[in-house]
């Protein structure tokens, strides 16, 4: 659960503004959006395979 100190005078939008922050900071949505759907390891094995292979191919180009 989130607190957030309110201080006297401080407006709703500051703190609303911090809460935003912090709950982004959490990653919470990022969680609760991969689990809306099962992946198998395997699937997510072959996405990370292949996105390795995409950024060693840009590595090796910008080298050249």
């Amino acid at each position: 659960m989130l607190i957030i100190p309110v201080k006297e005078g401080e407006s709703i939008e500051r703190s609303l503004k911090k809460f935003k922050r912090k709950f982004e900071k959490t990653g919470t949505m990022r969680v609760l959006r991969e689990r809306k759907q099962y992946v198998k390891p395997s699937v997510t094995r072959r996405k990370e395979v292949k996105k390795a292979a995409y950024v060693q191919k840009l590595r090796e180009a910008e080298g050249e």
